[in-house]
């Protein structure tokens, strides 16, 4: 065990669900509980992309000294009730619960049995404002892609359990509320506590990186929660790299791969499926001068992680006219929400483009002749090692 945390056990009890959570949940122990070894449980998805990053963050987890178990909480019909009573006895015993995402309905079951009278909300990306909103306004736990719409019947069977959770992430006399976030927010509720989140272990494990010339771009999952039509993010996504010389296109994890074959092929793009999350990627280097983003979690986390560099975030607006039908009636506000409060970035217009991709027969004109390769961050000893000089 790493000398640079104490022994883990049942009083910091820690739950994730994405790499990105894993990585929040070092930093907020980094910077407010220094020297203290958490439990922490990874609430194992079954999408092969996440569990590969899970299992390299679980690594980086070990190496702080904390303790980790893997649950395979998805793993069969019975796997919730496993999980769920494996895990009794460590959540009346913990004096303390860090969570990544409330909306979670895995952890909304998990708070109904904790007797934690702290509980630490760390980033779950763009989400946390949303949270953080609603709980400021006493409304019920709802993902903001999905709010707007008619609650479906597991809504309605789930909602005492959500209600719970709510009147759980409440603060009160004898329960204390942190929320660790590098996300803006417009409302906080009344009596949590709310700390920074600077990326500081990030910083000083990793990088400085190199920075190369060119720009890179970062992926988004828009079209896959049904937000932007998969036609119109295709073209932006043309635009964009014509117009600024992108190169690299990073994945984001819930990524089809049929989309990013299509999206390859058309754009010319490298496609980059990251092995850690994009913060970590991004202080090791190489990163381009310029990383083009969509609005999502990466315009308010990468100008934090990259602090001291020479490297612009630059995001692009979502037009209206990409939406899908489907979209929440919130989505576009959300969206522009997300942009309009992040620091440190350079706003870009979304344009029609001159000569739109064809994802159908990639060899015409608008595209390339071959499809540009699928690559992966190589394993590096560098990744789980100190940072270097």
């Amino acid at each position: 065990m790493s000398p640079r945390a104490g022994n883990a056990g049942p009083h910091t009890l820690a739950f994730v669900e994405s790499p990105v959570q894993l990585l929040n949940v070092l930093e907020w122990a980094h910077a407010h509980a220094p020297g203290v070894g958490l439990t922490l449980v990874v609430l194992s998805p079954v999408d092969p992309m996440t569990r590969g990053q899970l299992r390299r963050m679980s690594d980086l987890a070990r190496d702080e000294g904390h303790q980790v178990r893997w649950e395979e909480a998805r793993g069969g019909p019975l796997a919730p009730f496993q999980t769920i009573g494996g895990l009794s006895g460590l959540l009346r015993r913990a004096r303390r619960v860090v969570l990544g995402d409330p909306f979670s309905r895995y952890v909304q079951l998990l708070l109904t049995i904790t007797r934690a009278r702290d509980l630490v909300v760390v980033d779950d990306g763009t989400a946390t404002m949303e949270f953080v909103g609603q709980l400021a306004r006493g409304e019920r736990l709802v993902r903001w892609h999905r709010k707007g719409g008619r609650p479906g019947p597991r809504d309605v069977i789930f909602a005492p359990v959500s209600a719970s959770a709510r009147r759980r992430l409440t603060p009160g006399e004898r329960r204390h509320i942190e929320i660790f976030s590098s996300m803006p927010m417009e409302q906080t509720p009344a009596g949590v506590t709310v700390r920074a989140h600077t990326f500081a272990w990030t910083r000083k494990r990793f990088g400085p990186p190199r920075i190369t010339k060119g720009a890179d771009m970062v992926g988004t999952s828009l079209v896959e929660t049904g937000v932007v039509d998969d036609g119109r993010y295709l073209e932006a996504v043309h635009t964009l790299a014509r117009a600024h010389g992108a190169t690299r296109y990073f994945a984001h994890r819930r990524e089809s791969t049929d989309k990013l074959h299509r999206l390859a092929a058309a754009t010319g793009l490298e496609i980059v499926r990251p092995e850690l999350p994009l913060e970590l990627i991004a202080r090791r280097g190489p990163i381009g001068r310029t990383v083009l983003s969509f609005p999502s979690t990466v315009v308010h986390t990468l100008p934090l992680a990259l602090s001291g560099t020479e490297v612009r975030v630059a995001v692009c607006d979502i037009d209206p006219a990409w939406l899908t039908e489907n979209a929440s009636p919130r989505a576009q506000g959300f969206l522009s929400g997300v942009t309009g409060t992040a620091r440190d970035v350079h706003r870009l217009t979304p344009t029609a483009p001159t000569a739109a991709p064809d994802p159908v027969n990639p060899t015409s004109p608008s595209g390339p002749a071959d499809p540009a390769p699928f690559t992966a961050t190589p394993p590096s000893a560098g990744l789980v090692g100190p940072a270097a000089s």
